[in-house]
C-alpha cells in the first residue's frame, strides 16, 4: 500500500511539474510505428518509477559522496542534484521512449522543487 502511495504521489507531482513549466514537457508514451499513444497514465506511472528508481539508485550515492558539501552549503545543493535527476530521468525516459522532456537547468531546478513539495503534500494527504 505504501508503494502505491507513493506513486500516485510522485505521478501527481510530475503532471504538476509538466502543467507548471514550459520546459517540462509529456507527451505519453509512442508506439513502434511512431504514432502517439492516446492514453498517458500508464507512461506518467512509468517515468514516476523512473524517477524513484534514479534517485534510489544514483541520488543515494550521489547524496552521499557530496554530503560535506551539502552541509557547506545548507542544503541548497540538494537542489541542484534534485535538478540533475530529474534531467537525468528525462534523458533515460527519451531512450526510453515515454516522452517526458525537461529543457535546461533552470527549469528542471523549478521543476525538482515543485515535485518535492507536490510529492510530500500528495503523499501526506494519501497516508492520513
Amino acid at each position: 500500500m505504501r508503494f502505491l502511495t507513493w506513486l500516485l504521489a510522485t505521478a501527481a507531482a510530475v503532471a504538476t511539474a509538466a502543467w507548471l513549466f514550459d520546459g517540462i514537457s509529456f507527451e505519453g508514451a509512442t508506439d513502434p510505428f511512431g504514432t502517439e499513444v492516446q492514453e498517458k497514465i500508464l507512461p506518467l506511472l512509468a517515468v514516476s518509477v523512473l524517477l524513484g528508481l534514479v534517485n534510489i539508485v544514483v541520488g543515494k550515492l550521489l547524496k552521499l559522496l557530496s554530503l560535506p558539501f551539502i552541509i557547506l552549503t545548507l542544503g541548497l545543493l540538494l537542489v541542484v542534484i534534485n535538478a540533475l535527476l530529474l534531467m537525468l530521468t528525462a534523458w533515460i525516459a527519451g531512450g526510453l521512449g515515454l516522452g517526458f522532456e525537461v529543457d535546461g537547468f533552470w527549469t528542471a531546478v523549478g521543476g525538482s522543487v515543485v515535485i518535492s513539495l507536490v510529492g510530500w503534500f500528495f503523499q501526506t494527504a494519501l497516508d492520513d
